[in-house]
């Protein structure tokens, strides 16, 4: 019989020790929401799986047919500001902030069952899914869960963005970006639960206001699914050198930009072991590094 362990209280501990055993949810959990794109509701029922299942997302779909869309790099597909997976034609898409919150509390395998194809938005940050998961709890299985040691460095530039992944202890990441108004914001630290829940999670989707609304009344007119479902209570909204309603978190844009990098890393489909360098990052420049990373097979070993 599997261990359970839940995550409610986080009893003092330190970067769980590698090899770590593979693990999946306790019990499943099932959430609803607002869309940011398509501003429809859509329903996530996230559910056990078996060992090395990985996340996989599922559609139902109107024809019947039924979908897996397994959470991994070679089927990811460029979609605008968000992160998004494609098979068969089929589309899941907004899946950041609950593969963050899954890879950071070390979930390993889960079937993530989706009405729409679009995950909620919530607040804009992964404290709703980081919620779901404790109160589901964690249960362990019986295989080793295999980790991506980086054995070089890999790097992605473009303009003033860049991105470096290189050896070293654990998963640490350093990210930096520049806003007009607010100036230089870092944060630097080593991603662990606790790190994760207390310090990256609450950290929301961001961007200015007047390019929000204007993005939305585009999605609306031009009929498309974009922005459709921003506002105040989605995202943390920019006026010239403040956040409307106040920042969650101190520097909370450069923790959003960790948080959506970890949600991104999480598609090479294991536990990544080495350091994160991160200057002006954002989805496509992270999906960039994971390409580059995993087809470098000589950069990297799994363990």
């Amino acid at each position: 019989m599997a261990d359970e362990i839940t995550f409610a209280g986080h009893a003092p501990c330190k970067t769980i020790a590698s090899p770590r055993r593979q693990a999946t949810l306790a019990a499943p959990f099932e959430r609803s929401g607002r869309s940011l794109h398509s501003g429809r509701y859509a329903t996530v029922r996230v559910s056990p799986a078996p060992a090395d299942h990985g996340i996989v997302f599922r559609r139902h779909l109107e024809d019947g047919r039924v979908v897996d869309v397994p959470a991994r790099w070679h089927h990811r597909e460029s979609q605008p500001l968000s992160s998004a997976i494609r098979r068969e034609g089929v589309l899941v898409r907004t899946i950041e902030h609950l593969m963050a919150s899954l890879s950071a509390l070390q979930v390993d395998n889960v079937l993530a069952e989706i009405d729409a194809d679009e995950l909620p938005i919530f607040d804009g940050s992964a404290a709703p899914w980081c919620q779901a998961i404790q109160a589901a709890g964690r249960s362990e299985q019986a295989p080793t869960c295999r980790v991506i040691k980086v054995r070089r460095a890999v790097s992605v530039e473009r303009g003033q963005r860049l991105l470096r992944i290189e050896p070293g202890p654990g998963f640490h990441v350093t990210g930096h970006i520049a806003l007009a108004h607010f100036g230089a914001i870092d944060w630097s630290g080593a991603i662990t639960p606790e790190s994760f829940e207390r310090e990256i999670a609450p950290a929301r989707s961001f961007g200015r206001y007047v390019r929000a609304m204007a993005g939305r009344a585009y999605g609306y007119f031009a009929r498309r699914d974009f922005l459709q479902g921003v506002s105040p209570r989605s995202a943390a909204l920019l006026v010239r050198g403040r956040v409307l309603g106040g920042m969650q978190v101190p520097g909370e844009p450069v923790r959003h930009r960790i948080l959506d990098l970890i949600g991104d890393l999480a598609l090479t489909g294991h536990p990544i072991e080495g350091r994160v360098t991160a200057l002006h990052t954002g989805h496509e420049l992270n999906h960039a590094l994971v390409a580059a990373l995993m087809e470098d097979e000589g950069a990297w070993e799994l363990i």
